[in-house]
């Protein structure tokens, strides 16, 4: 379950050419469980097809304010919603909403709701530097209005700059922001991710199967919750909205990349399936078949969680994972005690459907209990590895909730 799994969004379509990508906006937000009610604008009609829409969405669409069953259908879409969101907001409808004017069934739902709204700005580079257009946006941003800031890129007619419509992924991840918890708003969140690689010579490495995949989903659920998200990685995937992503590759790059970030962090997921050992001297160049098999000497690689264990911060909430293919709690119990963390998540990585490449995955969170044992805080089922990162981050949002609490009884 998303932050907007269940929720009513009112989705305001106008006129503009980034028009064709408000179709993809509506297929996300319906994926994520939400009703979505599309409102298009008579002028996005010139560019989308309501049929697509009323296809996608959860009702059909509505144009009008005189041609709808309901009298005053401004009002109803106003007052049941749980978010508006504009996708693409044009400068017509920028200054329109700023100055406080209805004249169309969007422009009239959005004065007419006390729900959030989201407005996503696309226009030309020279429109949206405007002043006009950048003191209305600062009007409604003073009125609490949330803003999803275009991209620069390529625009209609073949020009490039600032005002492309932010992308679909970009756009969602912003609605479930503004309807989230935001529990941790204000935070700083560090996680790993991928499985690192040791060279053995120019060109094989030492991996092995992680995807990256659990620690991307635990990225994009911290920043939905309003974290600042520092995601440390070794594979290349699309980043989550909200994320700043640092590559890496070895063991060591991936020791510094993880304490430099955990200096200022509040939370440490360590999601990344590191390798234990890697060569001790990688060939410079690449190994020939021909000169017979290599032998390749091994050394321990640097072990980062008992690093970040050794300089935890009172406070600051350290998470390990264990993927395990054998005595899954008690091997994991054992990991989170020698490694002084919070909290340890264990999977059973030869079950099917678990843990490595997997889309799914399934889990045992294991922690400190009330009364100051080690035990299991949740067991999560088999699940998509969004819904097992929602888990996770519940935990991580306990345990500082319980620090802070146990701060405050210290004399």
């Amino acid at each position: 379950m998303t932050a907007l799994a269940g929720r009513r969004v009112v989705l305001g379509v106008t006129g503009g050419i980034a028009a064709y990508k408000a179709v993809e906006v509506c297929r996300r937000l319906v994926d994520a469980g939400a009703h979505v009610v599309p409102v298009l604008t008579k002028a996005a009609e010139h560019f989308v097809g309501a049929t697509t829409f009323s296809a996608l969405a959860s009702e059909p669409v509505q144009r009008s304010l005189w041609d709808e069953e309901s009298p005053i259908p401004h009002t109803r879409l106003g007052q049941t919603a749980d978010l508006v969101l504009v996708a693409p907001a044009t400068a017509r409808l920028l200054g329109t909403f700023a100055a406080g004017i209805a004249d169309d069934l969007l422009t009239a739902t959005l004065l007419a709701t006390r729900a959030p709204v989201v407005v996503c700005p696309a226009m030309h580079t020279e429109m949206w530097e405007h002043p006009a257009v950048q003191e209305n946006l600062a009007t409604l941003r003073r009125r609490g209005v949330h803003v999803v800031e275009p991209e620069v890129g390529r625009l209609a007619g073949g020009d490039a700059g600032a005002g492309r419509l932010a992308s679909p992924e970009s756009i969602v991840a912003a609605a479930e922001r503004v309807l989230g918890p935001g529990d941790l708003a204000g935070s700083h969140v560090v996680v790993s991710a991928g499985g690192t690689r040791e060279p053995i010579d120019a060109v094989r490495v030492i991996a092995n199967r992680s995807s990256g995949k659990q620690g991307y989903a635990l990225a994009a659920e911290a920043a939905a919750r309003g974290a600042r998200v520092t995601l440390v990685s070794t594979v290349e995937r699309p980043a989550p909205p909200g994320t700043q992503v640092v590559a890496v590759e070895t063991a060591a790059e991936m020791q510094a990349a993880v304490t430099e970030a955990a200096a200022t962090a509040d939370v440490v997921v360590m999601a990344a399936a590191v390798a234990d050992f890697r060569p001790v001297a990688p060939a410079p160049g690449k190994l020939k078949k021909d000169a017979g098999p290599p032998t390749v000497t091994l050394e321990p690689t640097p072990d980062i969680l008992a690093g970040l264990g050794e300089a935890k911060r009172p406070g600051q909430v350290l998470v390990g994972f264990a993927a395990e293919t054998d005595d899954l709690v008690a091997n994991a119990a054992g990991k989170l005690e020698r490694k002084r963390l919070d909290l340890i998540v264990a999977n059973d990585v030869a079950a099917e459907g678990v843990g490595f490449q997997h889309d799914t995955n399934a889990v045992v969170i294991l922690g400190r209990l009330p009364d100051g044992t080690t035990g299991i805080v949740q067991n999560v089922a088999l699940a998509e590895k969004r819904a097992v990162a929602r888990a996770v981050i519940d935990a991580v949002v306990a345990c500082r909730r319980h620090h802070r609490t146990t701060a405050q009884e210290q004399p």
